[in-house]
């Protein structure tokens, strides 16, 4: 099942960040390049990478210049974060291209890759709500609640792992089609974000 080679993968990139936990480490991606397995390694890397840096900015002693330069490679980070899934939905299209929808075939409310985009997030939450578990620091109520938690994020892994199978399997058989809309990111672009073109006089 694609949904579980899509976990393992994230779990296992989640663990080897930690191993360094230094936003600034070079990824080792295991696979080879261009492969399925590759692209969800470096969408995973990505998410994490960003999942720290938001732990950062939050400081609030944090210098101010410096916030500054984590905000801007936050949204470096969010722009390749979109191309990544792009690029995963770009291995479906042509894994499908030659599946004819049938005739009422529906499309869904998302592609497989923004679907699979949910399960790397919920891989990060997994882990560092886990950790928080594990604290040796934290008091008992706060174990207990995010043990709970913890239950619920798996369940939601659980049945999004099944729904994004399930969505694949339809592909497949022609019930459902994939549509994708490509990006359309206004504030980083300069001839659509006001706030630059007024200053280029563009």
């Amino acid at each position: 099942m694609t949904s579980n080679i899509c976990n393992t993968i994230f779990d296992a990139c989640v663990q080897d960040y930690h191993s360094k936990d230094d936003v600034d480490a070079t990824i080792q991606n295991p696979y080879p390049a261009n492969s399925f397995e590759y692209l969800l390694y470096h969408k995973n890397w990505i998410d994490t990478v960003q999942w720290h840096l938001e732990d950062i900015v939050r400081n609030p002693t944090i210098d101010p210049v410096e916030g500054i330069a984590i905000k801007r490679r936050i949204d470096r980070s969010n722009q390749e974060r979109t191309d990544m899934v792009e690029y995963v939905d770009a291995y479906f299209l042509e894994a499908y291209k030659s599946i004819q929808p049938r005739t009422g075939a529906t499309i869904n409310t998302e592609s497989p890759a923004w679907a699979i985009d949910r399960l790397s997030i919920l891989a990060l939450k997994i882990y560092h709500m886990q950790a928080e578990v594990n604290r040796k620091d934290a008091n008992a109520e706060h174990v207990k609640a995010c043990t709970g938690k913890v239950a619920i994020l798996l369940e939601q892994r659980k049945d999004l792992s099944q729904a994004i199978d399930d969505l694949l399997n339809d592909i497949a058989n022609g019930d459902k089609y994939m549509k994708v809309y490509k990006q359309m990111k206004m504030y980083n672009d300069p001839s659509l974000n006001p706030v630059l073109y007024q200053q280029s006089g563009n």
